[in-house]
């Protein structure tokens, strides 16, 4: 969980680390009206879903883009343009893709 709470700060994220009633420890941001959360494994588990698929839009998209190099993480496909804007993949420390988007505002 660290490592994910690590990769989802480069992107502007932040946590706090608690639990409710009988849920487990679990890193949770709120990102306008969402909750994003990451919980451990559940008993049992040995590999996490590496199908799920986000997406984030990114007011410095350029500087995070960097960090993200700077901090050796995985890129699945340097930024292009697309019919949403310019956008990048990259992989998480569990393996999923995240697609970037740059914001257009910026």
């Amino acid at each position: 969980m660290p490592r994910l709470v690590g990769f989802y700060q480069l992107l502007g994220l932040t946590f706090d680390y608690h639990k409710h009633g009988a849920s487990p420890y679990h890193f949770s941001a709120e990102v306008e009206e969402l909750i994003f959360e990451i919980y451990p494994l559940a008993k049992g588990q040995t590999d996490t879903d590496k199908y799920l698929r986000l997406g984030f839009e990114i007011a410095d998209f350029d500087e995070t883009i960097a960090t993200l190099k700077d901090s050796n993480v995985l890129l699945a496909s340097e930024p292009v343009f697309t019919e949403f804007g310019f956008m990048a993949v990259v992989i998480d420390p569990d393996g999923r893709k995240v697609e970037l988007y740059k914001s257009k505002d910026k």
